[in-house]
C-alpha cells in the first residue's frame, strides 16, 4: 500500500505528477464505466441517464483531486453505475417505473388547438413551439403541424399533417 500512496499520493497534498497520473487512471476507470453503462447514458439524455451523468462526474471528480480515496471512489461510481442498468432494464419491464425514470411525452399542440395546460406543466411558451417550427421543420407557424410533443428527454418534436 505504501507504493500506491508514493505513485498516487494520498489526501489533498498531490504533487502534480501524482494528479496527472490520478487523472490518468480516472479516465480509463469511467471509460470503462461508459462501456459498462452503455450506448443510452450519452444518447437518450433522459432523466435517469442525466443523473447517471452528473452523480459519474461529481464522484470520480473527487478521486482526481485527492478529496476522497480512490478505490472508495472507483466502487462507489461502479455502483451508480449498475443502478443505472438495473433501472433501465426494469423500465422495459414496468411502465410506472418506465415513467418515474424517464418521464412521459406531454402533448403541447393537436387539434389546431395549444395545449395550454400542458404547455405551462412544461414551462413552454407558444412562441418557443414556432422557434421549434422555425428551426425543426422550416416554416413559420402551425399551419401545416398536426401535433407537438415535449419528448421525455426533453427536446420538442412535430408530426406534420398529411397531405392528402
Amino acid at each position: 500500500m505504501e507504493i500506491w500512496d508514493d505513485i498516487f499520493g494520498q489526501g489533498k497534498d498531490l504533487d502534480s505528477l501524482q494528479m496527472c497520473l490520478r487523472a490518468i487512471v480516472i479516465s480509463l476507470v469511467t471509460l470503462l464505466l461508459i462501456r459498462i453503462s452503455g450506448r443510452r447514458s450519452f444518447g437518450m439524455k433522459l432523466p435517469l441517464d442525466n443523473v447517471t451523468v452528473i452523480l459519474l462526474g461529481a464522484i470520480l471528480s473527487r478521486a482526481i483531486v485527492g478529496v476522497s480515496p480512490m478505490i472508495p471512489t472507483i466502487a462507489a461510481a461502479l455502483t451508480i453505475v449498475l443502478m443505472h442498468r438495473g433501472f433501465a432494464w426494469l423500465s422495459l419491464k414496468n411502465k410506472w417505473l418506465s415513467s418515474i425514470a424517464k418521464g412521459r411525452k406531454i402533448v403541447l399542440y393537436q387539434n389546431d388547438k395549444l395545449q395550454e395546460v400542458n404547455m405551462t406543466k412544461a414551462l413552454v411558451s407558444e412562441e418557443d413551439l414556432k422557434e421549434n417550427i422555425r428551426v425543426k421543420v422550416q416554416q413559420e407557424g402551425f399551419q401545416e403541424i398536426e401535433q407537438a410533443f415535449m419528448e421525455r428527454s426533453g427536446e420538442i418534436s412535430f408530426i406534420k399533417k398529411t397531405k392528402n
